[in-house]
């Protein structure tokens, strides 16, 4: 009976002289995991939210970080500021481009003649006419985008912190609607003012500030508020398409390595990618945002008019005044920015402890 039952009888050497793991062990992660949903479970619906999201940061310390939106608001602001600095004249170029219109006729041949008039007549400083009205603005639309962003987006990442496309689109488009209605569009009008009154024979404006009394006391406070569905709509799908681009190249990049670090040359070219991918997807409403916010927005009724004015009389290539110098802005906008949020973010995490 013995040497029957010999067979099926377990080894007389101890599990643990055999190397394998005590069963025990092998059941706790099971068993802490049950205790921690059924403690979950158990908490009020404010709590178990609240949890949840505590559990979601913890989980991605492993893969992106999750940032917290003061950090994001903070590095933002900075990366604004920094950017504009640098890039201005590109468009102030630009913006001349798309407030001379055929049927003055117009008094630009292109990108050279255009800085070499400005040089001509006002000096270098003339490249930086309306600078202060974007960089007031800059700081706060850069830290408003990226603090709304991370807002609406972490909630929405995996376990691991990741962040698919669909949903990054969606929190793109909301930072942009935002960032237009709180900063954008009084920002841009008055920059837009401002450099269209350089044109005149006699310049009304002797700088930002007198320029915003003079607006604000003939216009009211909607005289900085001119073009904002254009801007609204500019706004959004502007940043809907560069944190499409640039979430799609970053989950392309790291794969299935959440923590891959990304170098900051790495950044540059996948912000100017998505820099330019935003340029050709809404030059035409950033033309008709600059001639809602011009000097001669009088002239039109309404967003679609000034859309059909400008087709009706200058014609279809219209839309597309000034995308060359745009598109260099641009790019070299979005790189900066995104190279200086994740470095200052990287920063802040070593001084700002947060969950």
């Amino acid at each position: 009976m013995s040497s029957l039952l010999k067979p099926f009888s377990v080894s007389e050497v101890p599990c643990e002289r055999r190397g394998c793991p005590s069963p025990a062990l092998n059941l706790q992660p099971a068993l802490e995991r049950l205790t921690a949903a059924t403690a979950l479970a158990s908490l009020p619906a404010h709590q178990r939210s609240y949890a949840a999201k505590r559990n979601l940061a913890a989980a991605a310390v492993g893969g992106r970080k999750i940032t917290h939106p003061g950090k994001a608001i903070l590095a933002g602001g900075i990366a604004g500021g920094i950017e504009i600095c640098i890039t201005f004249p590109t468009e102030y170029v630009k913006t001349q481009l798309q407030l001379d219109e055929r049927a003055n006729p117009p008094r630009y041949r292109g990108i050279g003649d255009c800085v070499k008039l400005t040089v001509q007549d006002h000096g270098l400083r003339g490249l930086y006419r309306g600078l202060s009205s974007l960089l007031y603005g800059s700081i706060p639309k850069s830290a408003v985008r990226f603090g709304t962003f991370e807002m609406l987006s972490n909630p929405m990442r995996d376990s691991t912190g990741r962040l698919d496309n669909t949903r990054s689109l969606l929190c793109g488009l909301g930072a942009g609607i935002a960032e237009a209605v709180v900063v954008v569009c009084p920002m841009e009008t008055l920059k837009v003012k401002l450099i269209h009154d350089q044109c005149s024979l006699r310049p009304r404006y002797r700088g930002f500030f007198h320029g915003v009394s003079e607006i604000v006391r003939e216009q009211g406070l909607r005289g900085t508020y001119q073009g904002l569905t254009a801007t609204v709509l500019k706004q959004g799908t502007n940043q809907a398409i560069r944190f499409y681009v640039m979430n799609a190249l970053r989950n392309w990049y790291k794969g299935d390595d959440p923590r891959k670090e990304m170098h900051p040359v790495v950044t540059a070219m996948f912000g100017a990618t998505a820099g330019a991918a935003s340029v050709f997807g809404n030059t035409p409403l950033d033309v008709v945002k600059t001639r809602m916010q011009g000097l001669e927005a009088h002239r039109y009724k309404n967003t679609m008019d000034c859309a059909f004015q400008i087709l009706k009389h200058e014609g279809p290539q219209a839309f597309y005044k000034g995308t060359v110098p745009r598109l260099g802005r641009v790019c070299l906008d979005v790189a900066i920015v995104f190279v200086i949020y994740e470095e200052v973010v990287k920063l802040l995490n070593d001084v700002w402890k947060t969950q």
